[in-house]
């Protein structure tokens, strides 16, 4: 079992966000387990800006290398003892440079996190739609830096339907020059445009995908044998599909493309591949054997 779409602020528990409060100095407004679970814990439907919000109680929390590194090392020591195999998790170094910290600080914290967890643990860094041309050609330049000591790619998140993936050709331009392992939010917020875009930056995975739906365009994604990370709680509570029974997943499948099947944010979405699994199985009646096909996706993990 692997996961190889997993943000770190997203998957935080209510004590962990605890000790990153007294670890960073933060006064919380609660200390009640529930009430913070809450909090951090999209409850229903809505759009992809409304589940946004819920990260900003984690990211309040993790503003100085050694809270990034707490939070790596909590995360995989969980994965470890949830019986994962490995992981790819992915973070926003700028994120966490509200209260002086550089990015390159925050990328050195989460690698000391890595370090310190049993959990065979990857880093991949998100560039963020919306924040400034400079701060996400930093953030390539560090994957760059750090790719032999535990990062292995890059990402770009955010909202989607605000700032398109086309308008990021800059930045992936560099990533590619630098060598650098690109998957790519995409098919979420926006349409197929967004995914031909990110295919178009040499993306050899997809994040989310969910609005792929013509046969040319899958038939590109399998050409080039590019991955779907599928996470269908996190789909539907965005609205990217309207139900889970109408999750593409099980066609993807069907038709031969490379599927990995995701958890998103093991908090925010109240999940895990565990989870994901019992209910696409349910809801789309997937064979017991296609249990190792979508859950351990391990030719197309970046290590």
């Amino acid at each position: 079992m692997i996961d190889l779409h997993l943000h770190l602020d997203g998957s935080l528990t209510p004590q962990e966000i605890l000790s990153l409060a007294d670890l960073s100095g933060v006064s919380l407004i609660t200390r009640d387990h529930i009430a913070l679970r809450s909090m951090m814990t999209f409850d229903g439907r809505g759009t992809l800006n409304d589940y946004l919000t819920k990260f900003d109680l984690p990211l309040s929390v993790m503003q100085n290398a050694e809270a990034v590194e707490y939070a790596v090392r909590a995360l995989g020591d969980r994965l470890f003892e949830m019986g994962y195999a490995y992981a790819e998790v992915r973070f926003a170094p700028v994120l966490h440079t509200l209260k002086g910290a550089t990015q390159n600080d925050v990328v050195q914290g989460a690698v000391k996190g890595l370090q310190g967890t049993k959990m065979p643990l990857k880093l991949i860094l998100c560039c963020m739609r919306g924040r400034k041309r400079e701060e996400n050609l930093l953030t390539v330049e560090l994957a760059a830096q750090w790719r032999e000591r535990g990062v292995v790619g890059v990402d770009l998140a955010g909202a989607e339907a605000l700032y398109p993936t086309e308008n990021y050709k800059e930045v992936f331009s560099l990533a590619s020059k630098l060598g650098l392992n690109i998957t790519i939010h995409a098919g979420e917020a926006a349409g197929e445009e967004s995914v031909r875009a990110a295919l178009d930056f040499g993306a050899k995975r997809i994040g989310h995908g969910a609005r792929v739906k013509s046969e040319e365009l899958l038939s590109l994604i399998k050409q080039n044998d590019v991955l779907i990370e599928c996470c269908p709680t996190s789909n539907l509570q965005t609205g990217a599909v309207h139900s889970l029974s109408k999750h593409p997943i099980k066609r993807f499948w069907e038709e031969g493309v490379a599927v990995a099947l995701c958890s998103d944010n093991m908090t925010v979405s109240d999940t895990d591949v565990f989870r994901e699994w019992k209910r696409v199985r349910s809801e789309l009646s997937f064979p017991d054997d296609a249990f190792s096909a979508i859950t351990d996706a391990r030719s197309y993990a970046f290590d």
